[in-house]
């Protein structure tokens, strides 16, 4: 397992550590409720160095980003963020990740930690256009600060406004005395804050410096637990659970990423641009238990028939919307807003609605 710059931090507080993607990461520290109401309401600071980095550079990168990427890279400008995913040859998801323009030749690639050698040698396999890639998720720490009060808290730590950056924006500056972190209001949580990266050397001053800068907020440290339950409340996909090689992202409901301009050309485009004439069979849906229980990932779901529709693909009792939810794929006809439906669980048919996305909806 290998460590991030912060793990020493994360044993100091006694961390419940676990194997993650190859890393060895904390998935929590007092509790997954008490650490997502700490997002929810205030501030809180999680490790995400597991993450990797793909550098793409050269004259030719962005035509790369854009054959490699569903979503229209040229609409970039430099300190813009885009939500994307590498698209495979069958139709399916190779990976979701973010790409963040530095200029007109260079462009990085975030990407998710158990993907990080996969999608290496697929970026690899398709770059005929010859620009230059370079792995780098070896060499970058990450933490993601989120909450309601993150950006506040941070800005303590640097000269450069921050606090009215628009959402899916980045800067790179001087950060805790730092040079080049990189700061973006991007985050996987829904409740507002940033995205930092910088050097492993420089992870533990920054920790610390994180820390004290937050701690007039309540700022806390917060396991990937809570991460996965924050992120669920906001309906957004986590890769191996509610999307992978199999699905399309038409049917995961992000047609918003996956572009059919003339212009823009990418892998597979044929296969999705028939997806989205001819409609799909079936979506990805939300839905909240109206009979008691909790949804689990793998369980089924089966229609008033005792039919098996699909499973569930992620499931959890949501700690600030209080209620049991889920997300799951189901066919086109069950996949309106109210649509009745139901989770096998300990072999019972429990009723469950279809209901839009988010779970959360911040006051």
């Amino acid at each position: 397992m290998k460590n991030t710059a912060f793990t020493k931090f994360h044993e100091e507080l006694r961390a419940k550590m676990v194997p993650f993607a190859g890393y060895y990461m904390p998935v929590q520290y007092e509790g997954v409720n008490i650490e997502h109401q700490t997002v929810r309401n205030g501030v809180g600071v999680f490790d995400v160095s597991h993450m990797g980095e793909f550098w793409v550079k050269g004259p030719n990168a962005l035509e790369f980003v854009q054959w490699v990427t569903s979503n229209d890279a040229s609409k970039l400008y430099d300190g813009k963020v885009q939500y994307s995913c590498f698209p495979n040859e069958e139709g399916g998801i190779v990976d979701d990740l973010l790409v963040y323009r530095i200029n007109e030749e260079i462009y990085l690639l975030v990407v998710n930690a158990a993907n990080i050698e996969k999608d290496w040698v697929w970026c690899n396999k398709q770059n005929k256009m010859g620009a230059i890639l370079y792995n780098a998720s070896d060499e970058i720490a990450q933490l993601a600060i989120q909450g309601p009060k993150a950006l506040e808290a941070m800005q303590k730590l640097t000269d450069i406004p921050i606090l009215d950056m628009e959402y899916y924006t980045f800067k790179k500056l001087i950060f805790a005395g730092v040079r080049d972190v990189i700061l973006s209001a991007t985050g996987y949580t829904g409740s507002g804050g940033c995205e930092i990266y910088m050097a492993n050397e420089d992870g533990p001053w920054i920790w610390k410096a994180v820390m004290e800068a937050g701690a007039e907020f309540g700022i806390k440290p917060i396991g990937l637990a809570a991460r996965d339950t924050l992120r669920l409340e906001m309906g957004f996909c986590l890769y191996g659970n509610d999307i992978n090689d199999a699905t399309s992202p038409l049917e995961a409901g992000l047609g918003w990423i996956t572009k059919f301009t003339d212009e823009k050309n990418f892998i597979h485009k044929d296969t999705l641009l028939v997806q989205k004439t001819e409609g799909v069979s079936r979506k990805l849906v939300g839905f909240e238990m109206i009979d008691r229980g909790i949804p689990r990932h793998g369980y089924e779901i089966v229609d008033d028939h005792s039919q098996l529709i699909g499973e569930v693909t992620s499931g959890t009792m949501g700690p600030a919307v209080k209620k049991a939810i889920g997300m799951g794929y189901v066919p086109k006809a069950l996949a309106k807003e109210g649509s009745e439906i139901f989770i096998k669980i300990r072999d019972k048919a429990l009723k469950a609605k279809v209901v839009k996305f988010p779970f959360y909806k911040p006051q």
